[in-house]
């Protein structure tokens, strides 16, 4: 489905754009509403009335909500906004996980639903969900017109894998915005590079985490084990990096402006500098609706200490059904626990370098823990992690020589040298470096979306990891 969806994309954009800029200003909102409804309709045909339903849903709240403003009977439609959410959330998301688990546990036979996880849904309800909250708290105005908060919702370019909008973030343009040939010419390029990253970078080195995947983890080797966790690692940043710039650079062409996703986050030397710089948007939305109102840091250390872990319990399940989601969630809450209490005190008195080495042992032993599904599973590949299976053999050499490059250039791309380098040559006056700023900027994105194109053209290896959450 995910490979057809981005050639469908390709179709999708040339005729969505020559209708949405045709269209009279009156009419744009028609048209992206209904070509987002098209775009989601392509992988996921029934699922648009689940959309729809809880569009409708939290219109309706919002408005009630904002009919009640200053008396106790606003927090009904609240509550009913945030219950159905969650319940719909809820069933489509974890209803096979909990039956398996209540059969497992007392031996029953209750029949799962068997129901596929429609694409996007963790991501569109909680967009919705921060809305009527927001109007709640007087943060945001209700809207009033239906077509636009549909718009919203359903924004095809970041519907399905984010990043999570809040509703007042973009208020103001879902009524007036205009766009001129700058900000769609850097959005074009926006989304030219956010392609590449995913088709140049996340598919490839994602073959190396698919081949040692796929292998018994009794029988690799330590080198073996971290060549394939360092892969997974770089295949789930440029695979989701790349998915926010395409979604941010198309905002752009029509004049919206979402906000950042990730800010580099492998050069983090602390496990809680990494967590502000990736997945920006959803660590925003579990701070200021949860995280806060459980009181946040205002109610002493160990209470704040007790609301990181709920925090990241929360948001470990919120990333799928699974136990070693929740594993993963607790994995981190133990270390920002241990950095709030005294580890990252500790951290500051050595150079950076040691607190990037850390954070880098601790976010790829977190990215086992998300990547393999079974705890024998994690426990035999944190083995091989330790060398307990040997330390190198042929199969790590074979696979380091074909992937060294990619793993390099990953290496690279993951860090900010190569935008200070374009930023350095962008600011030279005159001379080569203007001369050769002036001919990247037109014709590195033009051969990256070629190669791009090539790349989804020739390989049926295109999975877009977030669109399982």
């Amino acid at each position: 489905m995910v490979f057809s969806s981005i050639l469908f994309l390709f179709r999708f954009l040339p005729i969505f754009f020559i209708c949405y800029f045709a269209a009279p200003k009156r009419m744009k909102n028609i048209i992206l509403f209904l070509g987002s409804l098209i775009f989601y309709a392509w992988g996921e045909p029934v699922y648009v009335l689940l959309m729809l339903f809880s569009t409708l849903v939290d219109y309706v709240n919002g408005r009630l909500i904002e009919r009640c403003r200053g008396s106790r009977k606003a927090k009904i439609p609240l509550v009913a906004s945030v219950v159905v959410n969650l319940a719909v959330l809820g069933f489509f998301k974890y209803g096979d996980f909990l039956v398996h688990t209540v059969n497992s546990l007392t031996g029953a036979s209750v029949p799962a639903p068997g129901l596929p996880l429609p694409i996007g849904i963790s991501f569109y309800t909680f967009q919705t969900m921060s809305y009527t909250i927001d109007v709640y708290r007087g943060n945001a105005k209700a809207q009033r017109n239906l077509l636009d908060f549909g718009v919203y919702v359903a924004m095809f370019p970041q519907l399905i894998a984010g990043p999570i909008v809040k509703y007042r973030d973009v208020a103001e343009r879902l009524h007036e915005r205009s766009v001129d040939l700058q900000s769609v010419s850097h959005g074009a390029k926006r989304f030219c590079f956010g392609l590449a990253k995913k088709v140049l970078l996340a598919n490839g080195i994602g073959m190396l985490w698919a081949d040692i995947s796929g292998r018994d983890y009794r029988q690799i080797s330590m080198m073996t084990a971290w060549l394939g966790i360092l892969a997974f690692a770089f295949q789930i940043y440029f695979d989701f990096s790349g998915y926010s710039d395409m979604a941010i650079g198309l905002g752009e062409i029509m004049g919206f402006h979402f906000p950042e996703n990730f800010n580099y986050p492998y050069i983090s030397s602390s496990v809680t500098e990494f967590w502000r710089r990736w997945h920006i948007s959803l660590g925003s939305w579990f701070r200021e609706y949860v995280y806060i109102p459980l009181g946040g840091n205002r109610k002493g250390l160990p209470r704040q200490l007790v609301n990181i872990v709920i925090v990241w319990m929360l948001t470990g399940i919120w990333h799928g059904a699974g136990w070693n989601f929740l594993f993963w969630g607790l994995w981190f809450a133990f270390l920002l626990v241990m950095e709030k209490m005294f580890l990252g005190k500790v951290l500051s008195w050595f150079p950076r370098i040691v607190g990037i080495l850390y954070t880098a042992v601790a976010v790829l032993t977190g990215w086992v823990l998300f990547a393999v599904e079974t705890p024998s599973g994690i426990f035999g590949y944190l083995r091989a992690m330790l060398g307990l299976g040997g330390f190198i053999d042929r199969d790590a050499l074979y696979l380091g020589g074909e992937y060294y490059v990619l793993l390099l250039i990953a290496l690279a791309v993951s860090t900010p040298i190569p935008k200070m380098l374009a930023d350095r040559l962008e600011k030279s006056k005159t001379g080569p470096g203007m001369a050769l700023w002036r001919l990247g900027e037109k014709v590195i994105p033009a051969a990256l979306l070629l190669l791009a194109i090539a790349g989804i053209a020739g390989d049926s290896y295109n999975p877009f990891l977030y669109f399982r959450f």
